[in-house]
């Protein structure tokens, strides 16, 4: 199963990582490494997350690391990872409906 990684999702990353290094540049790499390492069991595992309750497509799942979901697009031979949305906020105004 090939990984692909939208333009929202790699600036989500990168918004996590800078505002993880506010505080500590070593410990934002290490949860950005962990958010990388949950995304690439998806090559194996491609259904272990849920259903994106927002959606209720069978397609349209996620990921939830810490307080974070990950929510990816599954298709027959590929995973798109379309976002990485904080739990606190709107997923709806975030990722639309």
């Amino acid at each position: 199963m090939k990984i692909e990684w939208t333009e929202p999702a790699i600036e989500s990353l990168q918004a996590i990582e800078d505002y993880i290094a506010l505080d500590s540049k070593f410990y934002a790499k290490v949860f950005v490494e962990k958010i990388i390492k949950q995304v690439d069991k998806l090559k194996e595992f491609p259904v272990i997350g849920k259903i994106v309750p927002e959606y209720k497509k069978d397609d349209i799942r996620e990921i939830l690391f810490g307080n974070y979901r990950i929510v990816y697009h599954l298709y027959p031979d590929s995973v798109v990872i379309l976002n990485i949305i904080h739990g606190s906020r709107d997923f709806i105004k975030v990722m639309g409906k």
